[in-house]
């Protein structure tokens, strides 16, 4: 017999299931990876609130200066990233700003500096079943934009470019690696290529700050250096303030 449904299982399916209505969220969306940096995000928003939490997920919404703002661990890997983020833009939150972390595929770039990624090479194995293989996907650019002139107020260090994305972690081999660099890679992580493709075709204005864990170029490893946990704690900041910004406030 065969299959009776289009497709078996939807975002709206999924909105149902946790009950989750657009009416409940905010503007804009910060979308860390593990709980932990959910949980440093809650602490400065005013009165969140869980709109829903389904396995090791969850979503809330506070407020800051009065701006409606929505938070969410959207997942450390490209297949619940897809998941997370097809949620996200079901319940029409028109901007999402993604932090997380990479590693850096350029020797001058330093363990606890920021990446804002502009493009991204996609090496994951998701967005296939949503793109073609020439889709050419990018960030919103005057999100990204607003991001780096709050960045560059701080005086923190930031590098501007492209970030591979890739499901096999112990497979960044040298050849590989490469590769990427020549493409125009600065960065590598396991999320920014599923997150900003789905964005792209829904429509949702995206964006994404990465803090640097390590350097593959250098063979740094840096995922205990103090420098990249206060870089972690500055990108919440930074996408607090990018929304300030925007909302004039």
């Amino acid at each position: 017999m065969p299959m009776q449904k289009e497709i078996h299982l939807t975002a709206q399916d999924l909105m149902a299931m946790v009950q989750l209505r657009p009416q409940d969220v905010g503007k804009y969306a910060i979308v860390p990876g593990p709980v932990d940096r959910l949980q440093a995000i809650l602490k400065k928003l005013e009165n969140p609130v869980r709109n829903f939490s389904f396995m090791e997920y969850s979503m809330y919404t506070g407020n800051l200066n009065g701006i409606k703002v929505t938070a969410m661990n959207g997942g450390r890997f490209s297949p619940d990233t897809a998941i997370t983020t097809e949620i996200i833009c079901e319940s029409q939150i028109p901007h999402i700003i993604r932090i997380g972390s990479c590693g850096a595929l350029r020797e001058d770039i330093k363990v606890g500096d920021l990446i804002v990624v502009d493009a991204a090479l996609r090496g994951d194995g998701v967005t296939p079943y949503y793109v073609e293989k020439d889709f050419n996907t990018v960030s919103d650019k005057d999100l990204t934009e607003n991001i780096l002139e709050v960045i560059k107020s701080t005086g923190k260090t930031v590098h501007t470019g492209g970030c591979w994305t890739t499901d096999a972690l112990l497979q960044e081999t040298k050849h590989r690696v490469n590769q990427a660099v020549k493409k125009g890679a600065i960065a590598v992580d396991m999320v920014t290529s599923t997150l900003l493709t789905i964005c792209q075709l829904k429509k949702v204005k995206a964006a994404v700050i990465l803090a640097v864990s390590d350097n593959i170029i250098t063979g740094e490893l840096g995922f205990v250096n103090p420098m990249y946990y206060m870089a972690e704690s500055a990108m919440i900041d930074i996408a607090l303030n990018t929304i300030k910004k925007l909302e004039g406030k």
